[in-house]
């Protein structure tokens, strides 16, 4: 085998080696941008949940403490910004953040009803609603720790390279970073509440 042919095939070698470790460095970033896809779909559905149960949480509520509108009123706001933030988790992070926390706020009034805590129904929807904010405390957290992952791989060498030449963008993660954000509206309950019938 002459010169001018070992060459050709340490260069071809070469290439080879090169086109494989691409792939692999690409298949990886995918595989990482695709657990985050799922990842995002999975509290989508949880989030999608709790807004669909709210609105049953605040009509049981409405029978037992029909006075306490701004509460309501509060939630169905929170609910409503919510819902319409958008689909990208950083849009979405904030006003689910200040859900969660006038939710709180919802069932703090809630527990000064002792009929509303012996209602069946309420209490049916107070755990689904909390089963559902377990599970989305749990999906933010396996969804942020995928987020990490794949923003990691997207700024080392060789996924940085990898990741500018295919367009492979860093993910967003699930949270509100921006104090402004973060900060939860006032929400004032009645304080002249007339006394709780006992039964």
């Amino acid at each position: 085998m002459n010169a001018a042919a070992t060459l050709l095939v340490v260069v071809a070698l070469l290439a080879l080696v090169g086109v494989g470790w691409l792939v692999g460095v690409y298949n990886g970033l995918i595989r990482k941008r695709n657990l985050v896809q799922e990842a995002w779909r999975q509290i989508d559905v949880e989030l999608r949940r709790r807004h669909d149960l709210i609105p049953n949480v605040v009509e049981t509520v409405t029978g037992y403490a029909a006075h306490e509108r701004e509460t309501f009123e509060a939630v169905t706001k929170a609910r409503a910004e919510a819902m319409a933030s958008g689909s990208s988790p950083a849009r979405q992070a904030a006003p689910e953040e200040v859900l969660s926390e006038v939710l709180g706020r919802f069932f703090a009034v809630a527990e000064a009803y002792p009929p509303l805590q012996a209602d069946d129904n309420f209490m049916a929807l107070q755990r689904e609603l909390s089963d559902t904010e377990d599970r989305i405390a749990a999906g933010r957290r396996f969804y942020n720790a995928n987020v990490r992952a794949l923003n990691t791989s997207t700024e080392v060498f060789p996924g940085n390279i990898v990741a500018g030449l295919f367009g492979i963008e860093r993910g967003e993660y699930f949270e509100a970073t921006d104090p402004e954000v973060r900060a939860v509206p006032d929400v004032t309950f009645g304080t002249d509440r007339p006394p709780v019938p006992s039964d």
